[in-house]
C-alpha cells in the first residue's frame, strides 16, 4: 500500500478510478548497479534508483538519499510523498526520488565526488531532459549538488546548490524555517499559544533539526530536549542552540553535551508543549504513541509517524502536523531556486524565506478548513487537499476524463 489509503480517501472526497490508478503507481523506475574502482576502497558496488512518481504537475522533484537502508520500495514512498507535497503547497513539480545504497561517511570527499559523477554519467538522459531535479536528502549536501551541476556542464536540472555555485541565498535552511513557520501556525490554531515559553522536544539535530531549533529559540520557544543517533540531552532551563550546534559539529553528536542524558524513547515521552521528530521514519507507533505526552506534534521528517501510532494519538486528541505540509520549505524553496536559474533573477534569503511562509500558510488554512469541514484528522485532510489539486491537474493535462471528456 502506498502513501494515500484511497478507500479510507473516498470517504473524504471524490475519487476518479483513473485518478486512483494512476496514483497507485509509480510512472517509471529505473534501477541499476553503481560500480566503480576507487582507490584505496577497491571495487564499490551498490544498488541505486530513480524514481517518478508522477509528474502531471511538472518534473519529478525528489533528493538523492545515500544512505545503507536505501531500497526502491523506500524510494517509491518518498517519490510519492514528494508528489502529494508539491501539490499541497501549490508548486508545479510532480513527485521523484533518487536513491544509492552505500554508507556516504565511509567515503573521502574525492571517492563520494567519483561515485555521484558515475551516478551522474548513468542518468544523464533524465538529467538533460530536466525530468528530474535532485536536490540534497539524507547522506548528500549542497557540494554534492554542485557536481552534478558541473557534470550536466552547468544546467539548470539540480537544486540545493551552494549560494556561489548558482544556489539560492535561504535555501539550505528553508526546510527548518518552514518547521518553525508552521508550528507558530498550529499553536495558534491548535494550543492558542504563541511561540515565546513554548517547551520543545527534538528528535533529530542535522540540518532540518538543526535549523528548526534555531528559528524557533529565536521566537523564544524553549528547546529542553534534544536528540539524535548516538544520544540525547536535557535540560529543563533551555539548550543553548548555537553551543550545542558548534559541540555536534565538533563530536559529530549532541550526546555528550552539557545537561542531562536522554534516550531518543525517553526524549520522544518528554512532558512538553511541542514534540518534533526530524530524524527519520516509524518513531511513533502503536508501541509508544500511548506514552507521548506532548500537546502537538510537527513532522519534520518523512514519515515518523505509523498508521497505528496516528491512530492512537488522534483519539487523545493530539493534533499532528503532517510531514507532506510541515517539511514543504525545502522543496518550495527549491523551486524558487529552479526558477530564478532559468528566468535569470537574483533572490535575497529574506524573499526565500517569504515565499516558503506564504506557500505554507496558504496550504495550512486549506488543511484546517477541510478538516473542520469534513471532521477528519490533519494528516487526512492534508492528503485530501493535496489529491483533489493532483486530480483537477490530470484533467487539466487530458490524463483522466475532465467535465467535457
Amino acid at each position: 500500500m502506498g502513501v494515500v489509503n484511497f478507500d479510507r480517501m473516498r470517504e473524504c472526497i471524490e475519487v476518479p478510478k483513473d485518478a486512483e490508478r494512476l496514483l497507485s503507481k509509480c510512472e517509471k523506475e529505473i534501477r541499476f548497479s553503481l560500480n566503480l574502482l576507487l582507490y584505496p576502497d577497491g571495487l564499490v558496488e551498490a544498488d541505486a534508483y530513480v524514481v517518478y512518481h508522477n509528474t502531471a504537475r511538472g518534473p519529478a522533484k525528489g533528493g538523492l538519499r545515500i544512505w545503507p537502508t536505501v531500497t526502491l520500495d523506500h524510494t517509491r514512498m518518498l517519490a510519492e510523498l514528494m508528489t502529494l507535497k508539491t501539490a499541497l503547497v501549490g508548486i508545479p513539480f510532480g513527485g521523484g526520488k533518487s536513491g544509492i545504497a552505500l554508507d556516504p561517511r565511509q567515503f573521502p570527499r574525492a571517492n563520494k565526488s567519483a561515485l555521484i559523477r558515475e551516478f551522474v554519467h548513468i542518468i544523464r538522459d533524465e538529467l538533460y531532459a530536466g525530468s528530474y531535479v535532485p536536490a540534497p536528502d539524507l547522506g548528500s549536501n549542497p557540494s554534492d549538488m554542485a557536481v552534478i551541476y558541473g557534470e550536466t556542464h552547468m544546467l539548470e536540472c539540480v537544486t540545493g546548490k551552494p549560494p556561489r555555485v548558482g544556489g539560492l541565498p535561504g535555501r539550505r535552511e528553508a526546510t527548518g524555517y518552514g518547521v518553525s513557520h508552521v508550528t507558530a501556525l498550529a499553536c495558534d490554531t491548535f494550543l492558542k499559544r504563541g511561540l515565546h515559553g513554548l517547551e520543545v522536544a527534538v528528535q533529530g539535530f542535522g540540518n532540518v533539526g538543526e535549523w528548526t531549533c534555531r528559528f524557533l529559540s529565536e521566537q523564544g520557544a524553549k528547546i529542553v530536549g534534544i536528540s539524535d543517533s548516538e544520544g540525547g540531552v536535557c535540560r529543563s532551563d533551555g539548550l543553548p542552540v548555537d553551543e550545542l550546534a558548534a559541540y555536534a559539529a565538533r563530536n559529530g553528536s549532541v550526546a555528550g553535551f552539557a545537561g542531562d542524558r536522554i534516550s531518543n524513547e525517553e526524549l520522544l515521552a518528554m512532558d512538553v508543549d511541542l514534540l518534533i521528530p526530524a530524524a527519520v521514519e516509524d518513531v511513533i507507533t502503536e508501541h509508544n504513541a500511548a506514552r507521548i505526552s506532548a500537546k502537538l506534534i510537527v513532522e519534520a521528517a518523512n514519515g515518523p509517524t505509523t498508521p497505528g501510532g496516528e491512530e492512537i494519538l488522534v483519539k487523545r486528541g493530539i493534533p499532528v502536523v503532517p510531514d507532506i505540509l510541515a517539511n514543504s520549505g525545502g522543496v518550495i524553496a527549491s523551486y524558487v531556486e529552479w526558477h530564478q536559474a532559468k528566468s535569470g533573477a537574483i533572490t535575497k534569503k529574506e524573499e526565500t524565506y517569504q515565499t516558503v511562509a506564504e506557500q505554507m500558510e496558504g496550504a495550512f488554512h486549506r488543511v484546517c478548513e477541510f478538516g473542520c469541514d469534513r471532521h477528519v484528522c490533519n494528516r487526512d485532510a492534508a492528503l485530501a487537499v493535496a489529491v483533489q489539486e493532483l486530480i483537477a491537474t490530470m484533467k487539466d493535462r487530458g490524463w483522466i476524463p475532465g467535465v467535457d471528456g
